[in-house]
């Protein structure tokens, strides 16, 4: 048999659930959170538990709330009336009246009484009385002027904030020390107290002033035996007394400080609208004065306006134009001071002359920001136009009082005009100077509205003449003067583009005036860079649209003249070439390629245009580095028209280059003499429009510039498409040619040189990039010392909506919030319902079961009681 279990008691089992409970409330799975401020009305979250006690707590919580609404639901309650005698039968009414009534009026003088004082007792303090302690007269006021400040003594304490009682006891003890038994009022005992609080102060003071006097003297006698315990100062004081400057040296420092120059405030920068109106009000004031002289009026020039001096004026009021200051020199034992003052005015009088030189070449030109000054800025126009304005204008300045002039030379001439201050004009100087304004040009000029009126405001002028016009145009139409200008300025450009088209067309076309005028196209398209972009997008659409109906009809159509070749040059300079995709650049160039497949050569004129569309595609392509292959093909059939022998080539041109025909000998000399002497000139723009060619000679010639062209520019694609994979293939053919068919034996060094270049430049083999592999290790980065900017985003919020918006979305948000958290709240809750009607009717079956157990089991001992029963009857 084995052991006898032990039997476990009450101690066991409190050990055991201590034991349990230590684990479970481990310390280290306790969350606890804190929080800093109770807030009214605010749910809190700050508690501290176990891991699953807010789950046990949510369960208690429905046990508390939701499982009584289930329980109590589907039944009645009861009214239970607590009035005294209501249920007893036993009772009268009138009994239960009177009884109810009795007890509401005990119950409203129990909580009357609370309040209620008996007047009777008597109201003490401390053990007095207070109507005693109301009697006081006289009340004794602290000493302010005692520098024991807050010290009070016990009796005067007891006294003032005992309520009386110490005072009392005091009283009672004298009168029972006293032996004649007459006890003293308390105004004497007061009197008693202030001649005690007064003497102890002024002993107080006469403890103080022995401290003071013996400290002091103490004080004395230790600087007496200072000397003798050390002779010497420490090293630390003198070197501080060493190093502290000296009252001179700081006194010289503050004056120099205070004589330094102050900082001197510069002058406010104006802002492009205010540059704009000034330049407009000079314009307008030098416009009035030449219309004045051309009407005339010159009188106010040549007569010199008297001054007054009053009584008391002490002249004081001169100018010093020139720098008089002589310069003293020793030399030979005499001074040169009269030499240095002949050679200065020697050289005054030549600056002067030379100046006066200068003014009658501005006159007679009209303007001085002419042919000088446009070569070197187009955009230093309104300095050249100011002393322009004064040169043309003659003495149109007499008339100011506060104009400077700084110019020694404009003041001799001023001086000179005014040494007859009463004389008049004769009728022909008078009509001389009528003419000179007339011939001036207006400084004001209204914007034109069609090409018709900027043609006639540019014609018969020279190219600086031209710009200066457009220059004031733009000056008197500023955008920032009205509100109309913005739009004309926008039509001008349009007109100035046309009108280049014009010029270039002329026979024979000013290209000089072309190029003076692109800056001003330049600045209208800075200004306004959309109606830039539609007028030059309507010369090409319109241009394009042209070829392509001529080749519809002819299969085939002319390059373009002049102007269409000065507009896709002026695109280049006005647009950038860079940009993968320009809605300028891009058509261009697209038309460009046109024009090298379907424009055949006929004469030299379209080879110049050929070789110029050439030049204008490199020049769109090399920032890019796009590959056109219009380009290679257009300059292999170039060079195939100088070969002679086109019998066995080994390449083939395309359109619209042929191998053989009619014009397929354009550049093959005429006579190999004619080489030896030739000289390389660079090839006319114009020379796409119309050649005079005289003789063979200058034919020959002409064909040998457009082959050195043509060299130059095969030289040049080469090394832009040499890092090209393809580079071998592409410039194939041309290697060909040149090194088979085109033979310079004989021609001069320079295009043989270019011959041998451009040979070498595509012969080269381009070095072909290596594979791209996965490197073995990982490379370590550079270290970098610019910050790493990451850009942070916001997911989820809607920028650029207005603040209703904002509130809209914000209560969406939340409405959504609470809908899932009610959602949440009702699943639980039906799952805890759905749990407990579990519960209950699992429970229900047991009872249900054990009820049948019990009945089954009642049965069966009937059954059983009944058989041995009825067995025993039978026996």
């Amino acid at each position: 048999m084995g052991k006898p279990q032990k039997k476990r008691g009450l101690a066991d089992k409190v050990r055991k659930t201590k034991t349990s409970n230590e684990i479970k409330n481990n310390p280290f799975e306790v969350k606890i959170n804190r929080k800093k401020f109770d807030i009214l009305g605010r749910k809190t979250k700050h508690d501290v538990g176990l891991p699953g006690v807010s789950r046990s707590k949510a369960i208690k919580k429905r046990q508390e709330t939701l499982l009584k609404e289930y329980k109590q639901k589907s039944k009645s309650n009861k009214f239970v009336d607590r009035r005294f005698g209501e249920y007893d039968t036993k009772m009268a009414p009138e009994d239960k009246i009177l009884k109810r009534f009795a007890l509401e009026r005990q119950r409203m003088q129990d909580k009357k009484n609370i309040y209620n004082l008996n007047e009777e007792e008597e109201l003490t303090h401390f053990g007095q009385s207070l109507s005693e302690i109301e009697k006081l007269n006289d009340v004794v006021d602290s000493d302010s002027e005692s520098e024991d400040k807050g010290l009070l003594s016990a009796e005067f304490t007891a006294s003032h904030f005992g309520g009386g009682g110490g005072l009392l006891r005091k009283k009672n003890a004298e009168e029972e020390g006293d032996g004649d038994g007459k006890p003293r009022s308390r105004q004497e005992l007061i009197e008693e107290l202030i001649i005690k609080s007064k003497q102890e102060k002024h002993e107080r003071q006469t403890q103080k002033e022995e401290a003071r006097v013996l400290t002091e003297k103490l004080d004395q006698d230790w600087k007496s035996i200072q000397s003798l315990m050390a002779r010497n100062a420490p090293k630390s004081v003198c070197r501080v007394e060493e190093s502290k400057p000296k009252a001179e040296e700081y006194d010289i420092m503050v004056r120099e400080l205070g004589f330094e120059m102050k900082a001197q405030p510069s002058e406010k920068m104006k802002t492009p609208e205010e540059v704009a109106r000034e330049e407009r009000d000079r314009l307008q004031k030098l416009e009035a004065d030449r219309q004045r002289r051309m009407l005339g009026d010159m009188e106010e020039e040549t007569s010199k306006k008297q001054s007054y001096l009053s009584a008391d004026d002490l002249n004081d009021g001169f100018i010093l134009d020139k720098e008089d200051r002589q310069m003293l020199s020793y030399q030979d034992g005499k001074w040169n001071i009269a030499e240095e003052d002949q050679n200065a005015d020697d050289a005054d009088d030549a600056d002067a002359d030379d100046d006066d030189d200068d003014d009658d070449g501005g006159n007679n030109d009209g303007s001085n920001d002419g042919e000088d000054g446009d070569d070197d800025d187009q955009h230093g126009e309104s300095g050249s136009e100011e002393e322009g304005s004064d040169a043309e204008s003659g003495h149109s300045d007499l008339d100011s009082e506060d104009v400077v002039e700084d110019d020694d030379a404009e003041v001799l001439r001023k001086a000179e005009s005014q040494a007859k201050p009463h004389c008049t004009l004769s009728k022909e100087e008078r009509l001389a100077g009528q003419e000179e304004a007339k011939a001036e040009l207006p400084y004001t000029f209204p914007a034109p509205e069609s090409f018709s009126d900027l043609r006639s405001l540019l014609h018969g002028h020279s190219a600086d003449k031209q710009c200066v016009i457009l220059e004031r145009i733009q000056k008197c139409n500023h955008p920032s003067l009205a509100a109309g200008n913005k739009l004309k300025l926008q039509k001008m450009f349009g007109f100035l583009l046309e009108y280049v088209g014009d010029l270039a067309t002329r026979c024979p076309p000013e290209l000089g005036t072309v190029n003076k005028l692109v800056p001003h196209l330049y600045g209208l398209c800075q200004l306004f860079p959309n109606a830039a972009y539609l007028a030059m997008q309507n010369v090409l659409s319109d241009s394009a649209h042209d070829m392509e109906e001529v080749v519809e009809v002819k299969g085939r159509a002319a390059l373009p003249g002049l102007g269409m070749l000065i507009y896709l040059k002026i695109v280049a300079l006005l647009f950038p070439t860079s940009d993968f995709r320009h809605p300028v650049t891009t058509p261009a160039l697209v038309y460009i390629s046109q024009l090298l497949t379907k424009c055949p050569i006929t004469s030299l004129e379209e080879v110049t245009g050929g070789l110029i569309l050439c030049c204008l595609t490199l020049e769109y392509v090399t920032l890019s580095q796009r590959f056109v292959p219009e380009l290679v093909s257009y300059l292999l059939g170039i060079l195939h028209l100088a070969v002679r022998d086109k019998g066995s080539l080994g390449y083939r041109v395309v359109p619209p280059f042929r191998l053989t025909g009619r014009h397929c000998d354009l550049l093959v000399t005429s006579d190999a003499a004619h080489a030896e002497s030739w000289s390389r000139i660079p090839l006319p723009m114009s020379g796409a429009q119309s050649l005079k060619l005289k003789d063979d000679l200058e034919r020959d010639h002409y064909k040998l510039s457009c082959l050195a062209t043509c060299l130059d520019l095969v030289k040049r694609c080469s090394s832009l498409y040499k890092s090209l994979p393809s580079f071998t293939q592409i410039f194939w053919p041309i290697r060909i040619l040149l090194s088979k068919h085109i033979s310079l034996e004989g021609h001069s060094s320079v295009l043989q040189d270019l011959h041998r270049e451009a040979l070498e430049a595509v012969s080269e083999s381009p070095e072909r990039p290596s594979p791209l592999v996965f490197e073995k290790t990982k490379p370590i980065p550079l270290r970098l010392f610019t910050p790493k900017i990451v850009e942070v985003l916001d997911f989820g919020k809607k920028r650029g909506s207005s603040k209703q918006e904002r509130e809209k979305e914000k209560l969406k948000h939340k409405y959504r919030k609470e809908l899932k958290g009610a959602l949440r709240e009702i699943r639980k809750d039906t799952k805890f319902l759905a749990r407990e009607k579990l519960t209950e009717i699992m429970t229900r079956d047991a009872e249900r079961k054990r009820k049948v157990k019990e009945l089954f089991g009642s049965l069966s001992t009937q059954e059983g009681e009944w058989k041995a029963l009825k067995k025993k009857k039978r026996k």
